[in-house]
């Protein structure tokens, strides 16, 4: 096989992230090697996100830009990978024809054997069920941290959500394999891993629950710190909430999506929790753990949503006061239950409650990481500021960013930081002796 260095630009989540872990480390036993450059590279990947359609205008973007450089060379390999290919198959190529590969989300890792299958003419492949990992790959997100997936797709189906359509119905990996990875990634150094499925909490090995898994990999790996994402509400058991009180290595954070704090839109969003629900579940974290640290997701604008029930949204935040949240306005995914709505908010009325929205939820960030401001926190150093190299960069145990200013040596350690100050987004400290 010539073609020998490849990109992988990666959008959306971290689940997606995950995938171009997997992925590149699949290219590299092949005799790939990564480039930092689309231009240099023979053959370039778009692991792409479909959740909403300004996700999909990005990569469509990014292709028109691509497009020039496939023109220049036209050995050049273009791929696009993952729930935007799913979803769009052939109606991809339609608009974008120089793209050599569309491969769905049980089919991205076969990329290799495709490439030396391929006779000149585009290939797409978005069957479900023909998924095949090896699960030993490590996906690193850093020298000491790594995404470990746990289960893939959802059985959910929030009406506005396409991910059940593009990740397929939910399957969990053994916690046998589970734990060897984990293993294998402490022995490399890595010190954190961050479990991943579109619902982590529903995972389910034959009798054992994601509990019995984290408490698993906790007492029989070495690993130092334990996080997950995303969790849905009505899987968040107490037994779950007494695991992560009770397990030392489980960090202090959750991020359990809400999206709206009216009871008609929930229902109608298909989330199957009431805000009183919700609100319960809060209540009995913050009894268990403590100083939990807690984000959120929030849509706005949803169909058929009033005044009053945005109002309520806004109402929820100020009384949960999340440490921070994602927030976006609705915006029709063909193929869901939510497309046969009519779509009767204006996009007028959604950029402002969306506005109003972020604007109150910079105000709470920013009162709560002011509460931070002489505590001291277990951080793992993970790199150096984007801003300035001097300044090293770690994450809290409540999975807030913390600069400071240190030796690089510090790279890859845990190390007892003090916050001397905060603002919406960062906390700033300086390192302990």
């Amino acid at each position: 096989m010539q073609m020998l260095t490849y990109k992988i630009v990666t959008f959306g989540c971290q689940m997606n992230l995950a995938d171009s872990g997997i992925l590149s480390a699949i290219l590299e036993s092949r005799g790939f090697k990564g480039v930092e450059s689309e231009k240099e590279a023979d053959l370039i990947i778009l692991n792409t996100c479909s959740v909403r359609q300004k996700a999909e205008e990005r990569v469509f973007g990014r292709l028109g830009e691509l497009s020039a450089l496939k023109r220049d060379n036209p050995d050049k390999k273009l791929a696009v990978v993952g729930c935007m290919a799913q979803r769009l198959g052939q109606s991809l190529l339609d608009r974008a024809p120089y793209v050599d590969f569309v491969l769905g989300t049980d089919r991205l890792f076969d990329l290799p054997q495709y490439i030396g299958e391929q006779n000149g003419a585009p290939l797409i492949h978005t069957e479900f069920g023909h998924e095949n990992i090896d699960i030993d790959l490590p996906a690193r997100d850093s020298k000491c941290s790594a995404f470990v997936t746990i289960s893939r797709g959802c059985d959910n189906f929030c009406t506005y959500c396409i991910v059940p359509y593009v990740r397929g119905r939910e399957r969990s990996y053994p916690v046998s394999d589970l734990v060897q990875q984990v293993r294998s990634l402490v022995e490399d150094g890595v010190l954190e891993v961050t479990f991943l499925g579109q619902n982590v909490n529903s995972y389910r090995d034959g009798e054992r629950d994601f509990s019995d898994l984290l408490r698993t990999v906790a007492e029989e790996t070495g690993i130092k710190r334990i996080r997950f994402m995303t969790s849905h509400p009505k899987d968040l058991s107490d037994r779950l909430i007494d695991t992560i009180a009770a397990v030392p290595e489980m960090m202090p954070h959750l991020h359990l999506p809400l999206q709206s704090g009216s009871e008609r839109i929930l229902k109608k969003m298909g989330r199957v929790y009431t805000y009183s629900h919700y609100r319960n579940l809060v209540r009995r974290l913050r009894e268990a753990v403590g100083e939990i640290s807690l984000t959120t997701d929030l849509i706005v604008g949803f169909p058929s949503e009033t005044e009053d029930e945005f109002r309520m949204t806004l109402d929820a935040v100020r009384e949960i006061g999340f440490d921070s949240a994602f927030m976006f306005r609705y915006s029709v995914r063909e193929g869901t239950a939510a497309a046969q709505y009519n779509d009767d908010v204006s996009e007028t009325g959604k950029i402002r409650r969306l506005t109003e929205l972020i604007s109150l939820q910079k105000n709470i960030s920013f009162e709560k990481n002011q509460c931070e401001i002489g505590r001291e926190h277990s951080v793992l150093v993970d790199g150096v500021s984007r801003r300035d190299e001097s300044v090293l960069k770690g994450k809290t145990g409540g999975n807030k960013t913390l600069l400071f200013k240190a030796d690089k040596k510090y790279i890859g350690t845990i190390q007892q930081v003090k916050v001397t100050a905060a603002d919406s987004w960062t906390l700033h400290g300086e390192l302990l002796g």
